[in-house]
Formats: C-alpha cells, structure tokens, sequence
C-alpha cells in the first residue's frame, strides 16, 4: 500500500457530501422522464446569503446587503429520483418553505450532439415547513 492510499482511507474519516437547504421554492417543481426511462423531478429553492452565516466571521455573509431590500439569494437546483420523494415535491409550490438534505451530484448528459454537466442537489429527504400563502 502505498503513502497516498494510506491517506485516503484516513480521509474516509473527515470527508462529507452532506447538503441541508431550508428556503423558498422559487418556481413549480417540474417532473422529467429521461431517454433511459428514468423519471425525476426538478426544482429550485431559493436560500438568502446571509442564512447560513449568522454569527460567521466570513465578510461577505454581512454588510451593507444584507439588511436592505437588495438582499442577495442564492438558486439552488435540486432533483429527486425516489418515487415517493418525487410525490411529495410535486405537490409544492412557489413560496412554500423547504427543508431539503441531500447530497451536491455532478450529472453528466447529452443534448444538441454534446455532453453538459449540471451540478445539483440530489434529495434524499424533504419536507414542507411551512405552506406559502399564496399556494393552494
């Protein structure tokens, strides 16, 4: 075994693709059937900047942004393939409150005769905090 095998199994100890989202659907989730059969559903969640940074030393989680009406979001793409999860999600709407854990993917697929890669949240989990008032 060499040096550098030694350290990735040490690794195996500190290393995470662990995703925990809670925001606003930022539009209806839509349901995909792919060339290969499989089906999916797609969404975005919305997630203010300044969220996750609260009590953060980071400099840009604050500043003159993040208590103004100019406040900066991040869009988030997600997918759910397990039948169950894709049931659920469809039933929300733009607005509703998520709460979404998964892992970051990096899929790979073919359109217009090329390959593209989409990075994305791959829900493994999810549910609804709280319902918008404007979905019914």
């Amino acid at each position: 075994m060499t040096k550098t095998q030694d350290s990735r199994d040490d690794d195996a100890d500190v290393v995470a693709n662990e995703v925990r989202l809670v925001g606003r659907i930022s539009g209806e989730p839509t349901t995909v059937e792919l060339p290969s059969g499989d089906t999916l559903v797609t969404f975005r969640i919305s997630v203010p900047r300044g969220a996750a940074a609260k009590g953060s030393a980071d400099p840009r989680a604050s500043g003159p942004a993040s208590g103004s009406a100019a406040r900066r979001v991040d869009s988030v793409p997600c997918t759910a393939w397990a039948a169950r999860l894709r049931r659920s999600i469809a039933t929300w709407r733009a607005g509703d409150l998520v709460e979404v854990t998964g892992a970051v993917r990096c899929r790979f697929y073919q359109a217009a005769g090329a390959t593209r890669s989409r990075v994305e949240v791959e829900a493994t989990a999810a549910r609804i905090m709280r319902r918008s008032s404007a979905a019914s």
